[in-house]
């Protein structure tokens, strides 16, 4: 419970700092959107179904990694931009690099959530999967979405597609490696 505690305070106060002045505040604020609606349920599901420290560890990661995109916009994370420098790529990919991460980091705490029902155990490993796969075509979808609807001119920063029209496959594709790269380490990683 102390771990669980100290990683959920750690992270909200690295929220706030990182929220006192974002590089693009309706960017900011979209890209939270799914922050204000995810905390609440996670810490309902956790009173419920209590991750393991793991999926907590993960989880945490996952979304420090997510408020620091959204302080610079994906599309102009700063610390990525010697890697797109060194590789010569035409884009910043740390938006790929969040989108592989939300399938690698989330896969186990969604698989725990899925476990914990009794009619779903059998097939929670292969509902994760099918739940990630899901989830990574519909968010884009939304992004797009949301984005058309209230802020049309953010989206060069929000939907992050830097110039690639093949931007939400490519982000979709990030996902699936995610996913498997997670099942090839499935054994080990339940292990540690």
């Amino acid at each position: 419970m102390k771990l669980k505690l100290s990683l959920f305070l750690l992270y909200i106060t690295i929220w706030f700092y990182l929220a006192i002045n974002p590089w693009y505040r309706d960017d900011w604020l979209l890209e939270n959107i799914l922050v204000f609606a995810a905390l609440p349920i996670l810490i309902w599901s956790d009173r419920r179904f209590n991750f393991s420290n793991k999926s907590v560890w993960m989880l945490f990661l996952f979304f420090v990694l997510h408020a620091i995109g959204a302080h610079y916009t994906y599309s102009e994370m700063p610390f990525f931009s010697p890697i797109t420098d060194y590789f010569g790529f035409e884009r910043n990919h740390y938006d790929r690099l969040i989108h592989f991460l939300f399938a690698f980091l989330l896969f186990l705490p969604f698989y725990e959530l899925f476990s914990s029902f009794q009619r779903l155990k059998p097939i929670a490993l292969y509902g994760t999967v099918l739940f990630l796969i899901a989830v990574s075509g519909v968010y884009e979808v939304l992004e797009w979405a949301v984005t058309e609807a209230t802020h049309a001119e953010l989206w060069t920063a929000f939907l992050g597609m830097q110039g690639d029209p093949w931007d939400p496959q490519k982000d979709m594709a990030a996902t699936y490696i995610g996913i498997l790269l997670f099942l090839l380490l499935w054994k080990r990683i339940r292990r540690l």
